[in-house]
């Protein structure tokens, strides 16, 4: 009693011990006391993790089942089983998981690389067509505002496809409203709608015109390599303002950007329509860096939503605030359209619609894929450029143009790097200098173990110096 109730004290439940009774006849000898001190320590050693006897052992020790072994018991083997089925089903588990984000990068690479196809193509498609308006249509400032009205189908098209893809259906009020936080807290007002729309529209309106003279000016590839400088552009501003980090290997590519211009500059001689062209491409590709760096300071990373709210507001300020201007061109004489019968409005809306395309790939590719495809989609137009003036226009490039676009080109990629580049780059060699050095040690091996056996088998045994 007093033994049972220590037990209990001691949070251990109380074991019942199976001794052999001595039923011998008087003499006869007893079994030794070795053996029950043998059976009692066993006893004591094989127990369960809250401290009771597993009957099972205790049957097959008892019994002296041959080949048992202590600790193994069927249950025993049954946790083995499960714990073994616990492993396999985590390894599934674990494969499935890894062929699901393998899956979903590919995926995400084939849509990437389907948009960068279509990125490139309606951006050398909207050059190609300016060329042709410009024909029959010489009124830059006229195409470019009309192109920009077409903006305001950002935000309509953005929302028929939330309403197609999503569940929770809002009216077009409410996805409004709540797409206008990019404005403040209290949504859009007219004081802020002015005051936080009227300069990215100036830069908008600005960058496109520029774009469309320097087209009147130079060919439709020069152009387009003139404009990939605008991402050199936008690292400068983004480290002098934003304070970006400094890279060295970005201002190498941004020396090789103003290279590149020189150079273009240079082709033709420092006069004459080839350097106003350059200059015009040139203040393009600066307008839009100012743009991009400016939206990026007060407008912060805005989602799709607020960034197509945010795009068809700036269509709806163009048109009601810069309708003026080409009003203005046109009583002066400066762009004179005709009657409006006679605008070529097949070009005019083709051009627009490539455009519009053309900005919603760049600005719905960045939350689809990865952005560094979309800037290779914007370079990708430059090749796309020289085979159709090539190939249509048989425009004849000089090797100084050649030369100029190949370093603007390169400069470009050298701008995708990311900032950690060098420290990637580094560890990726040292990993295949290892790979190389534990190749050449177990090549070192097997050779010295084949001198070994070709000296046994010879009699002769190669003692290595020390």
């Amino acid at each position: 009693m007093t033994s049972s109730e220590g037990v209990s004290e001691s949070g251990e439940q109380p074991c019942i011990t199976l001794e052999p009774k001595n039923t011998l006849l008087p003499g006869k000898t007893t079994p030794s006391a070795g053996r029950r001190a043998l059976f009692r320590d066993t006893d004591s050693k094989v127990t369960t993790a809250n401290g009771v006897h597993d009957i099972e052992d205790r049957i097959l020790r008892i019994t002296g089942y041959y080949g048992y072994n202590p600790g193994y018991s069927s249950h025993r083997r049954e946790d083995g089983l499960d714990s073994n089925g616990e492993n396999a089903g985590s390894e599934a588990s674990g494969n499935s998981h890894s062929y699901r984000t393998c899956t979903n990068t590919l995926l995400k690479v084939l849509g990437g690389l389907m948009v960068v196809l279509c990125l490139s193509s309606s951006w050398v498609g909207t050059t190609q067509v300016i060329k042709l308006t410009f024909h029959s249509f010489s009124c830059p400032f006229f195409i470019s505002w009309f192109s920009s009205n077409w903006n305001i189908l950002f935000f309509p098209i953005y929302y028929s496809v939330h309403v197609l893809t999503t569940r929770d259906k809002q009216t077009p009020i409410q996805k409004f409203r709540e797409c206008s936080k990019l404005f403040g807290e209290d949504g859009m007002t007219l004081k802020l709608f002015v005051k936080r729309t009227a300069p990215f529209s100036i830069l908008w309106t600005l960058t496109n015109y520029l774009y469309l003279l320097a087209l009147k000016k130079l060919t439709a590839t020069d152009v387009s390599a003139l404009y990939c400088c605008h991402k050199a552009f936008v690292f400068l501003l983004s480290w002098i303002v934003l304070k970006d980090r400094f890279m060295g290997v970005r201002i190498v590519a941004a020396i090789m950007a103003i290279t590149g211009i020189v150079m273009m500059a240079y082709a033709d001689g420092f006069h004459g329509d080839s350097f106003v062209g350059v200059a015009l491409a040139v203040g393009s590709a600066s307008t839009s860096a100012l743009y991009k760096v400016l939206f990026k300071m007060f407008l912060g990373s805005a989602n799709l939503g607020e960034v197509a709210h945010f795009l068809s507001t700036m269509g709806v300020f163009n048109l009601l605030f810069i309708s003026c201007v080409p009003l203005v061109l046109y009583l002066t004489r400066v762009e004179h359209w005709g009657s409006l019968s006679s605008l070529p409005w097949g070009y005019l809306c083709g051009l627009a619609g490539l455009w519009l395309v053309f900005n919603i790939l760049v600005h719905v590719g960045v939350v689809l894929t990865y952005p560094i495809l979309i800037s290779i989609g914007t370079l990708l137009s430059v090749p796309g450029n020289a085979a159709v003036d090539v190939l249509k226009h048989e425009v004849i490039f000089s090797v100084v143009r050649l030369a100029a676009t190949c370093i603007i080109c390169l400069g470009f990629l050298l701008l995708l790097l990311p900032e950690e580049w060098d420290s990637v780059t580094l560890r990726f060699l040292a990993n295949i200098a290892d790979k190389k050095s534990e190749e050449h040690g177990d090549e070192l091996t097997d050779s010295s173990l084949n001198l070994r056996s070709r000296s046994r088998a010879n009699g002769v045994v190669s003692i290595p110096l020390a």
